[in-house]
């Protein structure tokens, strides 16, 4: 592989989430998170943040399972993507075409190492805002409608692994995307590894499954414009009986301002604030953190909950 950045991965641009709850999370989603209805189809329903320009970010599907579907990532050109799949095809990591859904076109499927489904695709569908949607500036998707948290953008997911030394080497090939921080294990293993495909800090983490399970599900992230938005957010989530695991607090890795909590059918979500760090520099070495570091927990001393490292989606043993 060339040491030249890669830029044929633009940006993150849906997760899919299942549960075993539907009605009760898509309430959750729709009038405490904030998130608009753009659509549905079979047992999913499409959704979106308010400056979200693409027809989805979240595609919430009815299942008898939790955690996560598949993680949707949009390429910077027709030519880009078929880059990207001549490189997973080497790989030997494809499952092929499929025809996309309601908010893109054909896509091309693959899993990492744990066995998450991943697609990238080109062709998008931009969402279109009813009249009583549209805002006042027109270089916004949607106005601000106040709904619940009313969370802005989608930003991150992060996925559980059982390898994390071999999820670093398979995203940086797959997606070419860049490591910006990490944690090192006094066993010598990844405990975990924060990713970027553009100048965002990250866009995907992934950090060691405790359970050993295969394919599961940490949390997705949406973006608020302020750490005031966070704190109106916990509010928001006490009102509205919804349980608050840890936060609002301030992350050491990558000094985002978070609250985590868990939407009715377990799957935990994020809202967050990462302020105005970028990764602007072309040079960026990641951050390496030690097991030591991280135990001093995060960063105004907070110490990391014990369910943030065994809670995942789907549960296993006494998640």
């Amino acid at each position: 592989m060339s040491d030249e950045p890669c830029c044929d991965v633009a940006h993150l641009g849906h997760v899919e989430i299942f549960t075993n709850k539907p009605e009760e999370s898509l309430d959750f989603f729709v009038n405490v998170y904030g998130l608009t209805e753009s659509g549905r189809e079979g047992d999913s329903v499409y959704l979106r943040a308010f400056d979200d320009y693409e027809y989805h970010t979240l595609k919430l599907t009815a299942s008898d399972t939790t955690g996560v579907g598949h993680i949707g990532y949009r390429c910077s050109s027709k030519a880009a993507l078929e880059r990207r799949v001549a490189v997973i095809e080497e790989m030997g990591c494809g499952k092929g075409w499929i025809d996309g859904d309601l908010g893109h076109g054909r896509a091309y499927q693959f899993t990492d190492p744990d066995g998450h489904l991943f697609e990238l695709y080109y062709d998008t569908r931009e969402y279109t805002a009813p009249a009583d949607e549209q805002p006042a500036l027109k270089n916004i998707a949607q106005r601000y409608h106040g709904r619940g948290v009313c969370v802005r953008r989608i930003d991150h997911l992060n996925l559980l692994a059982r390898d994390v030394s071999a999820i670093r080497e398979f995203m940086t090939k797959a997606l070419g995307s860049r490591v910006t921080e990490l944690i090192q294990l006094d066993n010598g293993r990844l405990g975990g590894c924060w990713f970027t495909v553009n100048n965002k800090s990250y866009d995907i983490a992934y950090t060691e499954d405790h359970a050993n399970a295969q394919g599961r599900f940490h949390h997705v992230t949406y973006a608020v414009d302020q750490r005031e938005d966070v704190l109106r957010a916990a509010d928001i989530f006490l009102e509205n009986g919804v349980f608050i695991e840890t936060g609002p607090h301030k992350h050491a890795i990558q000094g985002t301002f978070f609250l985590y909590v868990y939407e009715p059918a377990g799957n935990r979500v994020e809202v967050a604030n990462a302020g105005a760090r970028l990764i602007l520099r072309p040079d960026w070495k990641p951050v390496i953190w030690t097991e030591k570091e991280r135990k001093k927990g995060q960063a105004w001393g907070l110490q990391t909950i014990a369910s943030f490292h065994t809670h995942g989606t789907p549960q296993v043993g006494a998640d």
